[in-house]
């Protein structure tokens, strides 16, 4: 986003107290996630964080469970909700929410779909690889974590990181450097 030039800078900070509001709330709605994170931040405040958590693991419980016609209809899913825990991060500044989200969505996968994860083959592929990169992606993030939430997050962490070795894309994961195991120290 490029600056403002000093002299509009200075111009805009002259201007009128209600000139200034209806500039900011004219700016602002036309920016849905600035409106989404302002209505967070200054309405719903911390205390919502828990409900919007709650909300995700819902949605995220859901979709995986069941028969899908084919791996890439699964990986749809899986996209989808990654989409909306990537967005939710993105309005609540919830780093811890992210990693634990991303965590129970792969582990879910796992629990319910072990026909579909068992072998490395052509249809599966595609999803093998987006189970071993978002494991691989979201341990990165975890170790961005500060060190408490480690201890929190190990043991979902170590069944995912079970889950994927056991599975078809123990392959990909050894590809991408994915440990056999979480040290939470």
């Amino acid at each position: 986003m490029p600056a403002l030039p000093s002299d509009l800078r200075k111009a805009l900070l002259n201007l009128p107290q209600k000139e200034k509001d209806q500039l900011l709330s004219r700016l602002v709605s036309q920016d849905s996630v600035l409106c989404e994170q302002l209505t967070y931040r200054l309405l719903e405040g911390p205390e919502a964080l828990e409900d919007r958590r709650e909300y995700l693991r819902r949605q995220i419980d859901d979709p995986v469970r069941g028969f899908h016609q084919s791996p890439n209809d699964l990986l749809l899913i899986v996209r989808q909700l990654q989409a909306r825990i990537a967005y939710h991060a993105k309005i609540t500044d919830d780093a811890f929410g992210e990693v634990d989200l991303t965590v129970r969505l792969l582990n879910r996968v796992f629990e319910h779909q072990p026909q579909v994860v068992a072998r490395l083959h052509g249809p599966t592929q595609p999803l093998l690889q987006h189970l071993a990169r978002r494991t691989h992606e979201m341990l990165r993030q975890t170790g961005k974590l500060h060190p408490d939430y480690h201890l929190e997050l190990s043991a979902d962490i170590n069944q995912l990181l079970a889950r994927l070795w056991n599975s078809g894309a123990a392959p990909l994961a050894r590809e991408l450097g994915v440990p056999r195991v979480f040290d939470a120290s």
